[in-house]
């Protein structure tokens, strides 16, 4: 299989997550925090480790602020429910992911809170000043991603970053495309929350993700249970990371997040951006050869992420994953990508668009096996 998917999941991982987590399953799988014994305590070892690298490797205020959580969609579902109250306003924009819009929708729905959704330019890029204008007495939150999903732009999020501080709102940064790819300096870009997967560019496995809470930002518990540490309490105990860490972790997966986190920082941010930039344009102009792909998104590399989405002008979406997967063996994301704003934006609904997107392991022949399937597929 040539898989191409790495914007929903990594894949292959690094030979070194797989072996961490099969050591640490063998001989140190016990319940953090909840004994004194040294099993119980390598597992505590094994979390606060993490959180070391995390908060050396996204600049943030304190370890203790990285909360581990099931995956991004968990992370932004703790971070919109726990610091939005009634009749507060959020500003978002259409390139938003489910795990953004849903929540927020479903919220806005129910009378709570008000959104205004703020859409992006032909390119795929939001405005600041947009967002600027945007803002009301009311707003709470600024919720957005750093790069499209179905893009792979990245957007301007210092300059909203500063916004959103001189103003006093909440900034709320979905780095499920570009943890791992790009640098983030939580501090310096003016994050409040920045949510972020571990089973994508900082190659762990599902079932992680991570929610880093700045300072000042008052959330409430998004579940509540044991912490391991104070049992008395007859509520939630308000230190982070337990008050928001209520029952026990994912401490197996942690140990393989960890492992490749430090896979990532080996290889360096900038390679890892670089080759799959390289890939994606070489597909791009592979594309721009067979001809008869409309490629979306605006051109230049040095704003983008390694996500190319197009369509055919022949063969729906769904129908060219599926010949790509039984004939020839190769693993592509077709469909809306669980964006829907964003694809009524660029007419492509409901079929929705071929979205390629390698990795770290991806190479140049991946990339030219899929342009000659795609030219098969095309004479066809």
């Amino acid at each position: 299989m040539i898989y191409l998917d790495n914007a929903a999941t990594s894949f292959p991982k690094p030979e070194e997550v797989y072996q961490a987590m099969d050591q640490f399953a063998r001989h140190d799988l016990a319940n953090p925090g909840r004994a004194g014994h040294k099993m119980a305590l390598a597992a505590e070892h094994a979390l606060d480790d993490c959180r070391h690298r995390l908060n050396q490797f996204f600049h943030g205020e304190a370890p203790e602020r990285f909360i581990f959580t099931l995956n991004c969609t968990d992370a932004l579902n703790m971070a919109f429910k726990g610091v939005l109250a009634d009749g507060d306003h959020v500003i978002t924009t259409d390139l938003e992911h489910n795990s953004v819009s849903r929540p927020l929708r479903a919220m806005e729905r129910a009378g709570k809170i008000k959104v205004t959704r703020v859409t992006s330019d032909g390119g795929g890029t939001v405005d600041p000043d947009a967002i600027l204008r945007a803002i009301t007495p009311k707003t709470k939150l600024i919720a957005q991603t750093h790069a499209s999903n179905v893009l792979g732009t990245v957007q301007p999020i210092a300059a909203i970053g500063r916004i959103a501080r001189d103003h006093e709102i909440l900034f709320l940064v979905d780095a499920a495309q570009t943890a791992g790819v790009l640098p983030i300096e939580a501090q310096a870009l003016h994050v409040d929350l920045l949510a972020f997967p571990g089973h994508k560019s900082l190659l762990g496995p599902t079932g992680t993700g991570v929610l880093y809470v700045g300072p000042g930002v008052k959330i409430g518990a998004w579940r509540e249970g044991g912490t391991g540490g104070d049992s008395s309490s007859e509520t939630q105990p308000r230190e982070l990371p337990f008050f928001l860490e209520g029952g026990t972790p994912n401490v197996l997966g942690v140990a393989g997040l960890t492992a490749g986190l430090q896979y990532v920082e080996s290889q360096g941010l900038d390679a890892i951006h670089r080759r799959e930039l390289a890939l994606i344009e070489r597909l791009w102009q592979r594309l721009d050869e067979i001809g008869g792909f409309e490629v979306f998104g605006h051109r230049d590399l040095t704003q983008r992420v390694g996500v190319l989405s197009f369509r055919s002008q022949t063969l729906a979406a769904a129908e060219m994953g599926a010949i790509l997967d039984q004939a020839f063996d190769i693993a592509i994301r077709p469909g809306l990508h669980c964006a829907p704003y964003i694809h009524r934006a660029l007419g492509t609904i409901p079929d929705g668009t071929v979205r390629v997107s390698p990795g770290p392991f991806s190479t140049a022949d991946d990339i030219d096996r899929l342009a000659q399937a795609l030219q098969e597929i095309t004479n066809m």
